[in-house]
């Protein structure tokens, strides 16, 4: 049964295409907002805390501080109303799921930029 769910997922869910992108990234997230009959395109800039999931029901989690407060947003990656996303800086971690990066202040919770 579950096989059959998603070969139904895979053939008819729209895959969007994306850039490439893992935990410690900072990306940039446009995604459309609306507020009535009015469209609008808001931007999430942060470091990508995790990837989960596969296939059409795969998410990705982007934590940014605004002001002295963590900010946290789960997107679906197969989610109509995102735009685009940018990577702005490939970030070098070790971990899949940074979630110590929620308790680091200041410079420590700076994540050094991967070479290429």
């Amino acid at each position: 049964m579950e096989s059959l769910v998603k070969f139904v997922q895979d053939e008819f869910v729209t895959k969007k295409e994306f850039p490439e992108f893992a935990a410690g990234d900072t990306i940039t997230v446009y995604y459309e907002i609306r507020e009535g009959e009015k469209v609008r395109t808001q931007f999430f800039r942060g470091v990508v805390i995790q990837r989960r999931g596969s296939g059409s029901s795969e998410t990705f989690t982007i934590r940014k501080m605004s002001g002295t407060v963590g900010v946290e947003r789960i997107f679906p990656v197969n989610l109509p109303a995102l735009q685009k996303v940018e990577v702005n800086k490939r970030g070098k971690v070790r971990r899949a799921r940074i979630y110590y990066f929620r308790g680091l202040t200041g410079k420590k919770a700076r994540i050094t930029e991967r070479r290429r």
